[in-house]
């Protein structure tokens, strides 16, 4: 009963590995989209193909009905894959904090999985091979300490923002980004149900345009607060706007509400590449200005 159990775990273990190679050598959607925030691939399929082994010596010591190996190069595997999995979560989310200009300390990913990897490679040396604990632990330093020298160590400061009255905003400028993106993805995902590539054409370069907006922002962040009213009503009200045409257009077709639709999409994007001028001149005094304008054509085309 036991093997049959660790049987399943290895191959749980192994299926698992091939599933997290195939989503970085592939890529989904969504990585494809934010691909300047990724790390090499390289670095971070190596620990996973440096785990190999240890699965095989785990088949082998099964086969050979060697209980005390099979359990510590088991265990050791899992520990293992997990600490690989940490360090590849750790250079991801390294990369998204160096992108940013602002942007909070990052949970200690790639230190966990230094740790993990650690313990699997000192239980493995241990139960798994045989050697004496006092080897195994000096593998499992030895283990730890090659982690940290070569995918480095978390960033241990967070890129903070003041107003000009010296007031910490940091988190005030975080959320509302964050916000933001949550709109901006609420669009993307809306246009996949429209079925017309001319509009889904224009929303992409809608997306595209709010987030150079984003990044503009993000850069000087002193405009956020005047900017402010352009994240929470603007975007949340052309989020509103896309998915209450994407529902309806399911529905049935309507003429009328397409042309609707157009026409509002281009003056969405005049707007966004205006702002996205204005904030590269560092000019957005008439933002309010021109916001109203654009909202009250959403209400009188029906779609606010």
């Amino acid at each position: 009963m036991i093997r049959v159990t660790l049987l399943a775990a290895i191959l749980t273990a192994i299926a698992i590995l091939i599933l997290v190679i195939r989503s970085k050598l592939i890529g989904t959607d969504d990585h494809r989209r934010s691909i300047q925030a990724q790390p090499n691939p390289a670095q971070g399929l190596l620990m996973f193909l440096l785990t190999l082994p240890v699965m095989i010596a785990a088949v082998v010591a099964m086969a050979r009905g060697l209980l005390v190996p099979m359990i510590g190069n088991a265990l050791g595997y899992g520990l293992l894959l997990g600490g690989a999995w940490l360090l590849w979560r750790g250079m991801v989310s390294e990369a998204a904090y160096e992108r940013r200009l602002v942007a909070k300390t990052p949970w200690p990913l790639k230190s966990t999985g230094g740790v993990l990897i650690g313990l699997g490679t000192g239980l493995t040396a241990w139960l798994g091979v045989g050697h004496h604990p006092g080897i195994a632990f000096a593998f499992g330093l030895v283990a730890l300490l090659g982690c940290r020298l070569f995918y480095g160590t978390d960033p241990g400061a967070a890129k903070r923002v003041t107003a000009a009255s010296g007031l910490d905003t940091t988190d005030q400028v975080l959320a509302a980004l964050a916000q933001a993106e949550r709109s901006i993805a609420a669009v993307e995902q809306s246009s996949r149900d429209i079925r017309q590539p001319e509009l889904n054409q224009r929303l992409r370069r809608v997306a595209v345009l709010a987030r150079e907006i984003l990044t503009l922002l993000e850069e000087d962040p002193r405009d956020l607060r005047r900017a402010r009213k352009f994240l929470n009503v603007y975007l949340d009200g052309v989020q509103r706007v896309v998915e209450g045409y994407a529902r309806t257009h399911r529905r049935a077709a309507s003429p009328d509400l397409d042309a609707n639709f157009r026409r509002v999409l281009t003056s969405i994007e005049e707007v966004f590449q205006e702002q996205r001028q204005k904030l590269l001149e560092s000019d957005i005094m008439d933002l309010d200005v021109q916001i109203e304008v654009l909202t009250s054509q959403l209400k009188r085309e029906g779609l606010l």
